[in-house]
């Protein structure tokens, strides 16, 4: 239970997100702290998550609005590594341009453990300065905050 109240405060909003490294689609090391600077979304997700996957078309369409404004998402897949090409034609399928990212240890993603994802999808909004400023959005919610931010 203590484990568990730490792991729920490191991702509490006000807090510095926790930095990660995991390979891209081609193996390349990527570190959550390249993208600082800038509004990153971090979107826990699979191929295999068919919420997830009704979910890609919001974010591809809030990513097309507001990327040019200083908004990334890193998509952080909890796939499998024996699912690699469903999760790489997933990708290809929604078109989701941004940077992917994952160990494919599937449950087991150490991302994944650092944030505590129990369920998918699951996110984390972190603000250019590397806090988390919001979490769990989706949809409307998603652009409504999005909106809050870039179009004042």
């Amino acid at each position: 239970m203590t484990k568990r109240i730490a792991l729920v405060k490191k991702t509490s909003e006000g807090v510095e997100a926790q930095d990660f490294t995991q390979p891209d689609v081609d193996g390349k090391p990527v570190k959550l702290s390249d993208c600082r600077g800038k509004y990153v979304l971090i979107d826990f997700w699979a191929s295999w998550c068919a919420p997830c996957r009704r979910e890609n078309p919001n974010l591809v369409r809030s990513y097309a609005k507001y990327q040019k404004k200083g908004f990334e998402i890193l998509g952080v897949s909890m796939d499998k590594a024996a699912d690699k090409s469903k999760w790489l034609k997933a990708i290809q399928d929604d078109g989701l341009t941004w940077r992917q990212v994952g160990d494919l240890k599937g449950w087991e993603n150490e991302a994944g453990a650092m944030y505590d994802v129990k369920a998918i999808p699951m996110n984390f909004l972190v603000d250019p300065n590397g806090k988390i400023i919001a979490k769990y959005l989706r949809g409307e919610e998603l652009d409504k905050k999005l909106a809050e931010i870039f179009d004042k």
